[in-house]
């Protein structure tokens, strides 16, 4: 399967950055495209709304839905799930992508940040997967895919930021077991994380500006990459915490400075690889 066409993809975060890209790819394809983000309106520092994001998707060939979801929210999760099943049917892909981040030692880190980042990264993460399971159990090559890091219990990924790293290494960790969990019924449940730096608002807001957009990549190179995991056969690719850069080389891809915001400037690699 090289194509995405006719398949429901349910996105928590999907209205920006890296969430929107992975939905304008499927819905380049024909894929029905389901924001699950917050932003119902527009923000005075970020860019897009759930609507928005719709409306490009529809531009782009494929049907979108909004779905105005916090993902701390069980019973906001639930009416999410089930007004993609009353709309389009199912759901045959999960694309976990929510997230929230503050690259906060232990004292500066607020309860209210550690509270966030573990209410959106891991909690979040578990409760969407829970919710979407019972329909990707029915779907005829299901995927999950979390935007989160390979799993590595070193102390330098944790030293500097250790409520972040363990917020994501926890959607991780959900990739390690529910890959197993449900690898006899045939769901596949994978990572995706990048090798640089990709430029996104909370990158420019929060972790360097404008200097550090310059020497990351565009979203596009996960979404790329995210559409060629997707389209495996999922009872043969599950439980695999893939980085950008390689899934494409295997795919064929040979001309990465594409992706680059400035091509040929020297790349920021990211955090945990």
């Amino acid at each position: 399967m090289s194509s995405l066409k006719g398949k429901t993809v349910f996105i928590t975060g999907a209205s920006r950055g890296i969430g929107k890209a992975i939905g304008l790819r499927a819905a380049r394809d024909g894929a029905n495209v389901v924001v699950a983000a917050k932003t119902s309106q527009p923000h005075p520092k970020l860019e897009g709304t759930a609507h928005t994001a719709v409306e490009q998707f529809e531009q782009a060939g494929g049907k979108g839905l909004a779905c105005i979801t916090d993902i701390r929210f069980e019973d906001q999760v639930q009416a999410a799930v089930a007004k993609t099943v009353e709309t389009f049917g199912g759901i045959d892909i999960l694309v976990n992508n929510a997230s929230a981040i503050s690259l906060t030692g232990t004292l500066d880190t607020e309860m209210k940040r550690y509270d966030l980042m573990h209410g959106i990264n891991t909690r979040g993460t578990f409760l969407t997967s829970k919710c979407c399971l019972p329909h990707l159990l029915k779907a005829e090559n299901p995927h999950i895919l979390n935007i989160s890091p390979p799993l590595s219990m070193e102390a330098r990924w944790f030293a500097g930021h250790v409520a972040y790293t363990m917020a994501k290494f926890g959607m991780s960790m959900c990739v390690l077991g529910m890959a197993e969990e449900f690898k006899e019924q045939g769901v596949a449940v994978n990572a995706l994380w990048p090798v640089t730096v990709i430029a996104t608002a909370a990158v420019r807001n929060l972790l360097g500006g404008d200097a550090m957009i310059q020497v990351s990549r565009k979203p596009e190179i996960m979404a790329d990459a995210a559409h060629a995991i997707l389209t495996r056969p999922s009872r043969e690719c599950t439980g695999n915490f893939f980085l950008d850069e390689k899934v494409l080389r295997d795919a064929g891809v040979t001309d990465l400075d594409q992706y680059s915001v400035e091509p040929g400037a020297k790349l920021q690699p990211d955090f945990f690889v």
